[in-house]
C-alpha cells in the first residue's frame, strides 16, 4: 500500500508539473535559507564551547562609572593575575594574562607585520584547548624564548609544520624565538583569534606588567570546580580596596571586580576589547527571518495543494466508494507532502554546498560547521517531518472530508470558507514581504545617513598611519616634517586616536569643581586641529608662538563645557588637571565645536584635546591634484624612517566601512533574505494566479464574446487576488514602524521614519504582485474564446 502511495504521489507530482515545481522550489528556497541561517546561528552559539574547562573559565573584567552609567572593560595590568592567585589560594586554579600585540617578524630577510599577536603565560594552551599540532601543551611556553605559530602561519613562513619546528624567527628586530609548537589555526568560534602565541614574559619589566593604574592586558582565571563564581567575587570588592584603595583616592578611581563566565564573553557588548564579539539580537532577528521564510512556503504548498482539490476530488471519492478510510486519506496525502519536502530537502542540500563559499564572504569568516555535518542532517529531518506535516495538513484534512458522492458527480467545489483561509494565508505571506522590504529600505537608508552626515570634521583626502612600531616612533619627528615640507601635503598631525577609533577616558581635577570629573582625551600635536579641519568656537587653538602650550595648555569641545556647566567663552581661562598624566595645572586655552570622533552609535561625549608624545597615528591631509604622488611621498619618507616595516595605511573616509561592517553585512544579508522571501511569496500568487485564470476560462470567454475588453478582464481577475496584498499591507506598516523603530535605538544619530518609506514599501510590493498576477491575467485575457466556449 506504501509503494502504492509513493507510485500515486509521483504520478501527481510529474503530472502538474507547473504547480509542482512552484511547491518544490519555493520549499527549496526556504529551507536552504533556514539551513544557512542554522548554520550561522549554531556557530553564534557554539563560540568557546570547545574548551575543556570552560564551564569554570572566567574573564575579570574591571567596573567604572561614567556620568551615573555603571561600564565594564577587560582591560586589567600584570600584578592581578598573580595578587589574585595568592589571595584565591585553592578557589582559583590558574591565571593567564593576554595581551593583544603586533610585531614585526623577520625570518632571513624576509618580514612579516603580524597583528594577531598574543603574549600570554606560559599556562595558555593549558587553560585553553586550543589543539596543538606539534609542542607539548604544559611545556611550549615555559621558555621565554619560545614562540607558537597557528598552521597557516608555519607554513607561510617555512612552508611545511615540519620545517618550521625548532627554528628561530626575530621580533622586532631584537628579540630571538624558537618555535617549539605549532597550532591548529584558530576556529571562527572562539573569541580569542591570534596567529602567534609569545611567552608574555619578555614584557615583565613594562610598565603594565608592574604598575597596578597601568592597564591594557585581559586576565582569565580557572576555579576549582567546588567554586562558585558567587564565592570569589563576594571577596572581590576587599581585594580592589587592599590593591587598589590607595591609587583609586589618589586618582579619584572607583574600580570595582567582576568575573564573566568564557561562555558569556563572545555575547558581552560594551567590553571595549579587541577580542571577536557577536550580537545575540542579531541571532534571534536571523533566526526570526529563517521562520517567515518558512512560513512563506509551507503557505504555498497549503494554497496551492488546497486549489488543486477539485481536480483531485474523483480521485477521493472513488477512493471512499472503494472502502478506504479517512484516515487513510489523510496519510496518504500527509506522505506526499513529506514526499515533497524531502525532494526540496535534498535540493536545498545541493544548493547550500554551492552557496556555502558565498555565504562565508557575506559572513566575513569561515563557519565552523560542515554541510555534511550531522546536525545539518538531524535539521533536516526534523524539517522533513514538521514542515511535511505542517504543509501537508489542512490539504490532507480538506481533501478526505469530501463528500464520496459530490466528488463523484463532479458538483465539488471550493465554498467561500477555504477561499477565506487562502486569502489570508496570502496575507500573513505579503505582511512578512512588506515587513522585510520596510526593514531594508531603512537599514539602507540609516546607512547612507550615517555615511553622509556632516561628522564636523574634514575626512576627504585624509591618510592614516599607524604608529605601531619602534622605527617610526623613534623618527617620527623626521617623518612628519619631511611630509609637511612636500607640495603635495597639506598639513600632517599625530595623534592618540583617530576618529572612529580608540579614545582613553581619563579623571580630571577641574576649577570650580569638587567632584573629580572624567572626560575622552585626545593627545595630539599643535597640527591637529588645522588637519581635521575643526572649527575653534572661544578662544584659540595651539600655536608655536607660545611654547608653553606644550605643558600647560589644553583644548576642550562644547560638549565638555556644557557637562562642566560653561558657555564655550566661560571656559577660556579655567584650570584643568589630568590626574594620572598632569602634575601641574593646564589652562583651556579654547573651545572646539563638537565632532563625532567617536561612532554614531554612540552619543556625543567630553574631549580634552592636550599636547603630548602619546603618538599612535598620524593623519596626513593630503592636497587636491595629485593624490598618487602624495602616496607615493608617504611611502618614501616610510621607508626611509622604518624600513624594516611595511608600511599600512588607509584612508580616514574608510573608517566608516570598519566602524559599520558589522551592519553593513546585516543590510546586504537581510537585502538578500528579503527578496529570496518576496520571490516564493510570489511564486505562490503566481499559483493563484493560474488557478483563478484557468477556473474562470469560460466566463473570460463568454465576457469576451459579449464585448468586453482585455484592460477590463485583467482589472477583473487582478482586483480580487490584489486584496490580500493590501490588506497585508496595512497590517505590516505599524509592525515595521515599531520593529524598526527600536532597531534605531542602537544609534545616537539616527534618520527618520519618514511616511515615504512605507509608502515605497507599498508600491514595490504591489508593483510586483500587479506584475505577477498580470502575466496570468493578461494571457487568460488574450486567449481565444472559441477555444475556451468549445470545450463546455
Amino acid at each position: 500500500m506504501i509503494k502504492n502511495y509513493f507510485k500515486i504521489a509521483w504520478r501527481n507530482l510529474t503530472k502538474n508539473k507547473i504547480f509542482s515545481f512552484i511547491n518544490i522550489f519555493g520549499l527549496t528556497i526556504g529551507i536552504t535559507v533556514c539551513m544557512m541561517i542554522f548554520l550561522f546561528i549554531m556557530n553564534e552559539f557554539s563560540v568557546d564551547n570547545f574548551h575543556v574547562e570552560g564551564k569554570n573559565i572566567y574573564r575579570v573584567m574591571r567596573g567604572f562609572k561614567i556620568d551615573g552609567k555603571e561600564s565594564n572593560v577587560a582591560y586589567l595590568s600584570g600584578p592581578y593575575a598573580p595578587a589574585l592567585l595568592n589571595d584565591f589560594k585553592g578557589e582559583i586554579t590558574k591565571a593567564v594574562r593576554v595581551n593583544p600585540n603586533d610585531n614585526l617578524v623577520t625570518i632571513g630577510n624576509r618580514s612579516f607585520h603580524e597583528k594577531k599577536v598574543y603574549d600570554v603565560d606560559p599556562d595558555f594552551f593549558s587553560l585553553f584547548s586550543f589543539p596543538l599540532i606539534k609542542g607539548n601543551a604544559s611545556t611550549v611556553l615555559k621558555d621565554p624564548n619560545s614562540v607558537v605559530l597557528t598552521e597557516t602561519t608555519a607554513k607561510k613562513y617555512f612552508g611545511s609544520i615540519t620545517n618550521a619546528m625548532n627554528k628561530v624567527i626575530t621580533l622586532d628586530k631584537d628579540l630571538q624565538l624558537k618555535v617549539t609548537g605549532i597550532a591548529k589555526d584558530v576556529p571562527s568560534n572562539s573569541h580569542l583569534d591570534f596567529d602567534l602565541i609569545v611567552p608574555l614574559s619578555n614584557y615583565k619589566d613594562q610598565s603594565w606588567m608592574t604598575t597596578w593604574i597601568n592597564n591594557g592586558i585581559y586576565t582569565y582565571i580557572l576555579l576549582a570546580p567546588d567554586v562558585t563564581q558567587q564565592q570569589v567575587q563576594s571577596r572581590l570588592p576587599q581585594f580592589m580596596k587592599k590593591y587598589m584603595g590607595h591609587d583609586m583616592q589618589q586618582y579619584g578611581f572607583n574600580f570595582t571586580l567582576s568575573l564573566t563566565p568564557l561562555k558569556d564573553v563572545y555575547f558581552e557588548t560594551a567590553s571595549f576589547d579587541s577580542v571577536k564579539h557577536g550580537d545575540k539580537t542579531i541571532v534571534y532577528i536571523f533566526l526570526s527571518i529563517a521562520v517567515l521564510i518558512l512560513i512563506i512556503a509551507c503557505i504555498n504548498f497549503m494554497n496551492l495543494s488546497t486549489i488543486r482539490a477539485v481536480e483531485r476530488s474523483k480521485e477521493v471519492g472513488l477512493r471512499k466508494v472503494l472502502g478506504a478510510l479517512r484516515k487513510q486519506l489523510v496519510w496518504q496525502f500527509i506522505g506526499e507532502a513529506i514526499l515533497l519536502t524531502t525532494i526540496a530537502c535534498i535540493l536545498s542540500l545541493a544548493l547550500l554546498s554551492l552557496f556555502t563559499p558565498w555565504y562565508n564572504q557575506l559572513l566575513g569568516y569561515t563557519l565552523t560547521v560542515s554541510v555534511n555535518a550531522l546536525p545539518i542532517f538531524l535539521f533536516l529531518i526534523a524539517v522533513i517531518i514538521i514542515v511535511g506535516f505542517l504543509a501537508g495538513s489542512y490539504p490532507a484534512f480538506f481533501l478526505s472530508a469530501f463528500s464520496p458522492i459530490q466528488a463523484l458527480k463532479g458538483k465539488l467545489r471550493l465554498g467561500k470558507g477555504g477561499s477565506a483561509f487562502r486569502q489570508a494565508l496570502v496575507v500573513v505571506q505579503f505582511s512578512i514581504s512588506v515587513f522585510l522590504i520596510i526593514g531594508t529600505i531603512i537599514i539602507m537608508n540609516q546607512m547612507h545617513y550615517v555615511k553622509n552626515k556632516q561628522l564636523g570634521y574634514n575626512k576627504e583626502q585624509t591618510v592614516i598611519v599607524p604608529i605601531d612600531n619602534k622605527d617610526i616612533y623613534n623618527n617620527i619627528n623626521a617623518f612628519k616634517t619631511t611630509l609637511q615640507n612636500n607640495s603635495n601635503i597639506e598639513s600632517v598631525s599625530l595623534m592618540s586616536g583617530a576618529p572612529g577609533g580608540f579614545f582613553d577616558g581619563h579623571m580630571f581635577n577641574v576649577e570650580g569643581q569638587n567632584d573629580k570629573w572624567n572626560a575622552r582625551t585626545e593627545f595630539a600635536d599643535f597640527e591637529f586641529v588645522q588637519t581635521l579641519g575643526l572649527k575653534i568656537i572661544a578662544g584659540r587653538d595651539f600655536t608655536a608662538q607660545y611654547p608653553t602650550d606644550t605643558s600647560s595648555a589644553v583644548l576642550i569641545n562644547r560638549t565638555a563645557a556644557a557637562k562642566l556647566g560653561w558657555m564655550p567663552e566661560q571656559a577660556i581661562g579655567k584650570w584643568i588637571q589630568n590626574t594620572v598624566r598632569d602634575d601641574a595645572k593646564r589652562s583651556i586655552i579654547g573651545v572646539v565645536e563638537d565632532f563625532n570622533f567617536l561612532s554614531l552609535k554612540e552619543n556625543m561625549d567630553a574631549l580634552v584635546i592636550a599636547p603630548d608624545n602619546d603618538w599612535r597615528v598620524a593623519l596626513i591631509k593630503l592636497k587636491p591634484g595629485n593624490i598618487q604622488a602624495a602616496i607615493a611621498a608617504i611611502k618614501k619618507e616610510y621607508g626611509q624612517v622604518a624600513p624594516a616595516y611595511p608600511l599600512e595605511y588607509h584612508f580616514l573616509d574608510q573608517q566608516f566601512d570598519e566602524l559599520y561592517k558589522n551592519d553593513l553585512r546585516q543590510q546586504t544579508i537581510l537585502t538578500v533574505f528579503a527578496v529570496l522571501a518576496i520571490f516564493v511569496a510570489c511564486l505562490g500568487l503566481f499559483g493563484l494566479a493560474s488557478f483563478t485564470a484557468t477556473k474562470r476560462i469560460k466566463e473570460i470567454g463568454v465576457r469576451k464574446v459579449l464585448g468586453s475588453s482585455v484592460q477590463g478582464i485583467v482589472i477583473l481577475l487582478s482586483k480580487d487576488l490584489l486584496k490580500p496584498v493590501l490588506i497585508a499591507t496595512c497590517i505590516a506598516i505599524p509592525v515595521g514602524y515599531y520593529v524598526m523603530d527600536k532597531w534605531l535605538q542602537n544609534f545616537a544619530y539616527k534618520t527618520a521614519l519618514s511616511w515615504w518609506i512605507f509608502a515605497l514599501a507599498a508600491l514595490i510590493i504591489f508593483a510586483i504582485a500587479l506584475i505577477t498576477v498580470s502575466f496570468q491575467s493578461i494571457k487568460a485575457a488574450i486567449a481565444n474564446p472559441v477555444k475556451s466556449l468549445r470545450s463546455e
